[in-house]
C-alpha cells in the first residue's frame, strides 16, 4: 500500500489494543479525530517554526491567522496545539481538553464547521487509555529537515485506518469506504487530467477523490490540480471526507444531502464521474422534475442502480466520461423499466467499457460487482473513433486473498485491466489490442442487440480453450474411471456403515 506499510501496522495494532470493550464505529471516531488534529497541528507547526525564523526579516507574526490563511494552512490555536494537548494526557480532563480544541479549532476555521469530533469528554470513554492513544499517535512526527514527510505519513495513517475499521465493522463499515484496489482501477482506467473536474454523487469517505490527486501528481509531478465536487447523504461519513480530505491537502467541495432527491450541484458538469453508490437500494426517491436525468427512461420504485446511472451521465460534460461500480444484476435485469433503460443508453452510444470483477472484494456485500465506464462522446478526438463499439472485461479470475474473507486486486491485476482499456479505445488500436479469449472481446452493437442488450461480458467473451496436459485420451478415461470406481466402492462401504448404526438404536432401512 506504501513504504509505510510496517508503520501503519503497527500503529492499527497498538491502538485496536486499546480499543477495550467499544465498538469499531464508535472507536473510529475517537481515532482519527485524533490523527486528523495531529496532521493540522503539525501542519500549523512547521509553519510556525518558519515565520518565527523570518519574522526579523519579514515581520511576520507567527500567531496572525492570515499568515495560515495565506498558505492554506489551518490555524491552530495554543488551547488546541498538539504539544499542549499531550503534555496534559495523563490528565483526567483530557477528554474535556480535547473537546475544547475541536471547539477551538472550527472556531478560527470556518470550512471545518461541524466537522470534528467532539465528545472524548464522555463518561464511557476511558481516560487512561485516551492519553495512552494520545502518546500513540504522538509518536508520528515530522522527518528531519522539516520538509513535511510527517504530515504524508499521517495523510497514508489515517487512509490505512479508514480501511481497517471498515473491515472491524463489517455490513456497515464498508458503507462509507470503498476498498482500495477498487478505487485504483477506477481511478487508473478513466486517467484524469490536470485541470478537470472530478464528481462524486455518493463519496464515502472521499477515497475516489484522494487517488484522483494521487494518480495525477504521479503521472504529472503536480498537486491540487484538479476541481472536486461531492455529496454524501450521511451526516457522520461526511464529515470523514472532510477530514479526509482536508488531511491529504485537497481542496474540495463537498455537500451534505440525498443526491438522487436533493442535488447540490443542479447545473454542474464534470470531465470525470467516479462513484461506488450503495448496491440495489429500493428505498429511494428521485425529484422527478428534473425531468433532464431521467430522459433515459423513469428508474424503478425498486432499485435505484438506474437512477445513479442516469444521474452520473446528466453530470458529464460533453466530453466526459465515467468510471461507476454496480451490482452484477445491472448488467441483465429485465425489471420494470431497466432493460429498456439499459437499451437506451446503448443505442445513444453511452457505454464505453463492461468489467466483471472478481467476488469478495467489498467490506459490506457479497454482491458480484461489476464497473461501468461511460463516454459522452467517443468520437471527440481525444481516444480513436469508437461508435457503437463496446469493450467487455472479465476479471472475475484475477485478484489475491489477502484474508479468510477479502479478496484484493493486485498492482498487476489492475495494470492488465486498464492497459487493456487504454489499448482499446487508445489510437494505435490495431496494434495494440488484441481481443483475449477468457479475458476481453471488443464487441459491436449488432451482437449486443442480438444479445438483447444485455452487457454481461461473459455473454461476448470467447471461452479460454483449454490446456492440453498431454495425457492420451484411454489413458485419462482409465485413470478416471479407476478413481469412480473407487469412490463408489466407499460410497457402499459408508451406507452399510449407516445401516448398521440404525439398526443398533432400532431403526431399519
Amino acid at each position: 500500500m506504501t513504504d509505510n506499510l510496517e508503520l501503519e501496522k503497527t500503529l492499527w495494532q497498538a491502538a485496536d489494543k486499546l480499543r477495550n470493550n467499544m465498538d469499531a464505529a464508535e472507536y473510529k471516531h475517537v481515532v482519527l479525530g485524533l490523527i486528523f488534529l495531529k496532521y493540522i497541528s503539525d501542519a500549523f507547526d512547521e509553519l510556525y517554526q518558519k515565520l518565527e525564523a523570518e519574522k526579523s526579516d519579514t515581520g511576520a507574526d507567527p500567531e496572525d491567522k492570515d499568515e495560515y490563511t495565506a498558505e492554506r494552512v489551518f490555524y491552530v490555536p495554543p488551547q488546541a496545539r498538539w504539544k499542549w494537548l499531550q503534555g496534559r494526557a495523563k490528565l483526567p480532563t483530557i477528554g474535556k481538553d480535547i473537546d475544547d480544541a475541536m471547539d477551538a479549532i472550527e472556531k478560527d476555521n470556518p470550512s471545518l464547521k461541524g466537522v470534528l469530533p467532539k465528545d472524548y469528554a464522555r463518561p464511557a470513554l476511558d481516560k487512561q487509555r485516551l492519553g495512552e492513544l494520545i502518546d500513540l499517535i504522538g509518536s508520528i512526527t515530522l522527518s528531519k529537515g522539516g520538509n513535511g514527510k510527517g504530515k504524508d505519513v499521517l495523510g497514508f495513517v489515517f487512509e490505512y485506518f479508514l480501511g481497517q475499521f471498515a473491515d472491524a465493522e463489517g455490513k456497515k463499515g464498508g458503507q462509507f469506504y470503498t476498498p482500495q484496489s477498487i478505487v485504483k482501477i477506477l481511478v487508473d482506467m478513466l486517467a484524469p487530467a490536470p485541470e478537470s473536474r472530478v464528481y462524486d454523487g455518493a463519496c464515502g469517505s472521499g477515497g475516489m477523490f484522494v487517488q484522483s490527486e494521487r494518480f495525477i501528481e504521479m503521472h504529472e509531478h503536480r498537486k491540487g490540480k484538479i476541481s472536486i465536487f461531492g455529496q454524501e447523504s450521511n451526516p457522520t461519513t461526511y464529515k470523514l471526507a472532510k477530514m479526509n480530505l482536508a488531511i491529504r491537502g485537497i481542496d474540495a467541495k463537498i455537500e451534505l444531502g440525498d443526491t438522487l432527491m436533493n442535488d447540490k450541484f443542479p447545473e454542474l458538469k464534470v470531465d470525470y464521474v467516479i462513484a461506488n453508490p450503495p448496491f440495489n437500494v429500493s428505498d429511494y426517491n428521485i425529484n422527478k422534475a428534473e425531468t433532464h436525468k431521467w430522459k433515459y427512461g423513469i428508474p424503478p420504485t425498486g432499485n435505484a442502480n438506474y437512477a445513479w446511472l442516469q444521474l452520473f451521465i446528466s453530470k458529464l460534460a460533453p466530453y466526459g466520461t465515467a468510471g461507476i461500480v454496480l451490482a452484477n444484476g445491472s448488467m441483465s435485469s429485465e425489471i420494470a423499466t431497466e432493460g429498456e433503460i439499459r437499451k437506451q443508453l446503448i443505442e445513444n452510444d453511452l457505454v464505453d467499457c463492461m468489467v466483471a470483477l472478481p467476488p469478495q472484494l467489498f467490506y459490506n456485500t457479497q454482491i458480484p460487482a461489476c464497473l461501468w465506464f461511460l463516454a459522452r462522446n467517443k468520437t471527440n478526438g481525444k481516444f480513436r473513433n469508437r461508435s457503437n463499439e463496446i469493450l467487455f472485461i472479465d476479471a472475475r479470475e484475477l485478484g489475491s486473498m489477502i484474508s479468510r474473507k477479502q479478496r484484493e486486486l493486485t498492482d498487476k491485476d489492475i495494470a492488465k485491466i486498464s492497459d487493456t482499456y487504454h489499448n482499446w479505445r487508445g489510437k494505435e488500436y490495431q496494434e495494440k489490442y488484441k481481443d483475449v479469449p477468457g479475458f476481453c472481446k471488443s464487441a459491436n452493437i449488432q451482437e449486443i442487440r442480438k444479445n438483447n442488450y444485455i452487457l454481461t461480458p461473459g455473454r461476448y467473451i470467447d471461452f479460454a480453450a483449454a490446456e492440453e496436459d498431454g495425457q492420451a485420451f484411454e489413458e485419462k478415461m482409465q485413470q478416471l474411471t479407476a478413481t469412480l470406481k473407487e469412490q463408489m466402492q466407499k460410497a457402499r462401504t459408508i451406507d452399510e456403515s449407516i445401516k448398521t448404526n440404525l439398526k443398533k438404536i432400532g431403526y431399519e432401512l
